[in-house]
Protein backbone atom coordinates (compact mmCIF):
# COMPACT_ATOMS: atom_id res chain seq x y z
CA UNK A 1 0.00 0.00 0.00
CA UNK A 2 1.22 3.49 -0.63
CA UNK A 3 1.47 6.26 1.65
CA UNK A 4 0.24 9.86 1.50
CA UNK A 5 0.71 12.35 3.91
CA UNK A 6 -2.40 14.43 3.76
CA UNK A 7 -2.68 17.11 6.15
CA UNK A 8 -0.88 18.22 9.66
CA UNK A 9 -2.48 16.76 12.19
CA UNK A 10 -3.92 20.34 13.39
CA UNK A 11 -4.87 21.43 10.01
CA UNK A 12 -8.18 19.38 10.68
CA UNK A 13 -9.91 20.43 13.89
CA UNK A 14 -11.92 17.72 15.32
CA UNK A 15 -15.42 17.78 14.19
CA UNK A 16 -14.06 19.19 10.87
CA UNK A 17 -12.77 17.80 7.31
CA UNK A 18 -10.19 17.90 4.28
CA UNK A 19 -11.25 16.42 0.68
CA UNK A 20 -8.65 15.65 -0.93
CA UNK A 21 -7.59 13.64 -4.57
CA UNK A 22 -5.01 10.85 -4.31
CA UNK A 23 -4.66 8.82 -7.41
CA UNK A 24 -7.13 9.97 -9.03
CA UNK A 25 -9.39 9.41 -6.13
CA UNK A 26 -11.59 12.15 -3.87
CA UNK A 27 -11.44 11.60 -0.46
CA UNK A 28 -12.50 13.27 2.94
CA UNK A 29 -10.48 12.90 5.79
CA UNK A 30 -12.50 13.59 8.89
CA UNK A 31 -11.22 14.16 12.74
CA UNK A 32 -13.91 12.55 14.96
CA UNK A 33 -13.13 13.55 18.86
CA UNK A 34 -9.36 13.40 17.62
CA UNK A 35 -9.38 10.03 15.71
CA UNK A 36 -9.14 10.48 11.99
CA UNK A 37 -11.03 8.93 9.28
CA UNK A 38 -11.40 8.75 5.85
CA UNK A 39 -14.27 7.76 3.20
CA UNK A 40 -14.68 7.67 -0.26
CA UNK A 41 -16.16 11.17 -1.37
CA UNK A 42 -18.82 9.95 -3.40
CA UNK A 43 -22.27 8.37 -3.23
CA UNK A 44 -22.73 4.65 -4.21
CA UNK A 45 -26.24 5.48 -4.63
CA UNK A 46 -25.82 8.74 -7.30
CA UNK A 47 -22.39 9.50 -7.46
CA UNK A 48 -22.75 12.90 -5.45
CA UNK A 49 -19.41 14.58 -3.75
CA UNK A 50 -21.24 12.24 -0.23
CA UNK A 51 -18.10 14.18 1.95
CA UNK A 52 -20.20 17.78 1.17
CA UNK A 53 -22.83 16.67 2.67
CA UNK A 54 -24.17 17.45 6.51
CA UNK A 55 -22.27 15.77 9.73
CA UNK A 56 -24.99 14.70 12.20
CA UNK A 57 -25.65 11.87 14.81
CA UNK A 58 -28.41 9.31 15.79
CA UNK A 59 -31.85 10.20 17.76
CA UNK A 60 -32.44 7.26 19.54
CA UNK A 61 -35.82 6.99 21.71
CA UNK A 62 -36.10 4.22 24.56
CA UNK A 63 -39.97 5.41 25.15
CA UNK A 64 -42.20 8.28 23.62
CA UNK A 65 -41.23 11.90 25.00
CA UNK A 66 -37.54 10.79 25.83
CA UNK A 67 -34.41 11.13 23.21
CA UNK A 68 -30.83 11.55 23.49
CA UNK A 69 -28.86 12.50 20.50
CA UNK A 70 -25.99 9.95 20.26
CA UNK A 71 -22.80 9.38 17.57
CA UNK A 72 -22.64 13.64 17.13
CA UNK A 73 -20.28 14.04 13.71
CA UNK A 74 -19.85 10.23 13.05
CA UNK A 75 -22.41 10.40 10.43
CA UNK A 76 -22.15 12.06 6.66
CA UNK A 77 -25.26 12.68 5.14
CA UNK A 78 -25.57 12.72 1.23
CA UNK A 79 -25.98 16.46 -0.14
CA UNK A 80 -28.26 14.73 -3.13
CA UNK A 81 -30.55 12.08 -1.63
CA UNK A 82 -29.83 12.42 1.67
CA UNK A 83 -28.45 8.69 2.50
CA UNK A 84 -26.98 8.20 5.63
CA UNK A 85 -23.10 6.93 6.18
CA UNK A 86 -20.97 5.83 9.14
CA UNK A 87 -18.28 8.12 8.84
CA UNK A 88 -15.72 5.92 10.99
CA UNK A 89 -16.81 2.49 8.98
CA UNK A 90 -18.13 3.73 5.63
CA UNK A 91 -21.35 0.95 6.55
CA UNK A 92 -24.94 2.80 4.82
CA UNK A 93 -27.95 3.58 7.10
CA UNK A 94 -30.28 3.14 4.52
CA UNK A 95 -28.99 -0.35 3.56
CA UNK A 96 -26.46 -1.80 6.18
CA UNK A 97 -26.05 -5.12 4.49
CA UNK A 98 -25.37 -4.56 1.03
CA UNK A 99 -24.75 -0.76 0.61
CA UNK A 100 -21.11 1.15 1.76
CA UNK A 101 -18.57 3.63 0.91
CA UNK A 102 -15.12 2.80 0.24
CA UNK A 103 -13.22 3.64 3.75
CA UNK A 104 -9.43 3.91 3.99
CA UNK A 105 -7.09 4.12 7.19
CA UNK A 106 -5.92 7.65 8.40
CA UNK A 107 -3.47 7.50 10.75
CA UNK A 108 -1.06 9.81 12.90
CA UNK A 109 2.53 9.83 12.29
CA UNK A 110 5.21 11.86 13.46
CA UNK A 111 7.19 13.97 10.78
CA UNK A 112 10.44 12.32 11.80
CA UNK A 113 9.22 8.92 11.47
CA UNK A 114 7.87 9.16 7.84
CA UNK A 115 12.02 10.31 6.16
CA UNK A 116 14.30 7.86 7.09
CA UNK A 117 18.01 9.54 6.42
CA UNK A 118 19.45 6.15 5.85
CA UNK A 119 17.28 4.57 2.93
CA UNK A 120 18.55 7.97 1.08
CA UNK A 121 21.49 7.43 -1.20
CA UNK A 122 23.36 10.17 -2.04
CA UNK A 123 26.61 10.94 -4.60
CA UNK A 124 29.16 12.88 -3.31
CA UNK A 125 29.87 15.73 -5.20
CA UNK A 126 33.36 17.81 -5.94
CA UNK A 127 31.38 20.78 -3.60
CA UNK A 128 31.00 20.73 0.46
CA UNK A 129 28.16 23.05 2.10
CA UNK A 130 27.77 24.12 5.67
CA UNK A 131 24.93 21.98 6.99
CA UNK A 132 22.12 22.05 9.75
CA UNK A 133 20.30 19.98 11.68
CA UNK A 134 16.58 19.58 10.58
CA UNK A 135 14.24 17.90 12.74
CA UNK A 136 10.45 17.49 12.12
CA UNK A 137 8.42 18.19 15.46
CA UNK A 138 4.77 17.89 13.77
CA UNK A 139 2.28 15.23 13.69
CA UNK A 140 1.05 14.50 9.99
CA UNK A 141 -2.17 12.87 9.14
CA UNK A 142 -1.16 9.59 6.72
CA UNK A 143 -3.61 7.74 4.60
CA UNK A 144 -2.65 4.19 3.25
CA UNK A 145 -4.40 3.59 -0.18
Amino acid sequence: MQKYVVATADEIPPGQRKIIKIAGKSIGIFNINGEFFAIRNRCPHGGAPLCEGVLSGFVQSPVPGEYTYTRKGEIIRCPWHQWEFDVKTGQSWVDPVKTRVRSYEAKIEQGCSLVNPAEIELEKGPFAAETFSVSLDKDYVVLEI
